[in-house]
């Protein structure tokens, strides 16, 4: 049985742990990618706190992870209460909301850049609504370039969380739902107290999943405007890519990568921490 369990775990240590334990020595040295790297101590993290495009990185990451998730977990459970009872079509509409996780984020990004461009989709239907006074180059306009691809990545996401909260709701007891009908709480009112405290367990894995979503967010980006224009949608990823791969400053990206870890490791202990102890309470 033992052979199972070792070979997984050796597969696993030198693919994801070895290259992760390097980026940690990488990430205090200062290398091109030939020769040896040379030792600097923490420069690239001091040199990290005095440059601008990082913190504006950084910036958008915390939007990233507020407007991309809020609105991710809001339409997706929306969704999954929506479509949870039995109903002619439900089917169907599961699988057109889920159907956009099919696609590669790279695909998903071209996707979006063929409605964005000017006269495309988006221009075309504000037109047509008589709204051409909002009518611009989305991606190409720094005050809107982020929310333009905020959108899009909402719309991939929203589906895979909708099916999240589809598996909780079929875990829920529906005794507990009647019998607060029977008490007279309205449907606002059970899903508020009944309903959403039996779906703790599924909130922290989307949690989880959302946060380590947005932390990593890359291709979508990448394909869709490659963090500019003007650094405007600008990721801490995009730029750990650009500093690591572009500029060849290996040292300089894995010490974005060790941030990157850092405040996706932080964010998820905090709530895991403040969800057991809600627990014991």
């Amino acid at each position: 049985m033992w052979v199972f369990v070792a070979v997984p775990l050796a597969v696993e240590a030198v693919w994801v742990f070895w290259p992760a334990l390097n980026s940690f020595w990488l990430s205090v040295t200062k290398w091109n990618g030939v020769g040896v790297p040379e030792f600097v101590g923490l420069a690239n993290y001091a040199d990290l706190a005095g440059d601008p495009v990082f913190k504006q990185a950084l910036l958008n990451n915390v939007i990233w992870l507020v407007c991309f998730g809020g609105l991710s977990i809001v339409g997706g459970l929306a969704l999954a209460v929506a479509l949870n009872r039995p109903r002619r079509l439900v089917g169907l509409y599961r699988s057109a909301i889920y159907l956009p996780m099919v696609f590669s984020l790279a695909v998903t990004g071209l996707f979006w850049r063929v409605l964005y461009q000017p006269d495309g989709t988006v221009d075309a239907v504000l037109g047509g609504l008589g709204l051409d006074s909002l009518v611009r180059q989305w991606l190409a306009d720094p005050d809107t370039a982020l929310g333009a691809v905020l959108v899009a990545a909402v719309w991939r996401q929203v589906g895979y969380l909708m099916v999240l909260y589809l598996a909780g709701l079929k875990g829920c007891d529906p005794t507990l739902d009647d019998a607060a009908a029977i008490d007279g709480a309205n449907a606002l009112q059970r899903f508020r107290y009944v309903t959403l405290p039996q779906l703790r367990g599924v909130n922290t894995v989307v949690f989880a999943v959302t946060v380590i979503d947005s932390l990593r967010t890359f291709d979508l980006v990448w394909a869709m405007t490659r963090g500019g224009p003007y650094h405007a949608t600008e990721l801490l990823s995009t730029y750990m890519f650009q500093q690591g791969f572009t500029f060849l400053n290996l040292g300089y990206g894995s010490a974005i990568a060790v941030v990157i870890f850092l405040l996706a490791i932080g964010f998820i202990i905090t709530y895991l921490v403040r969800a057991s102890r809600q627990e014991v309470i």
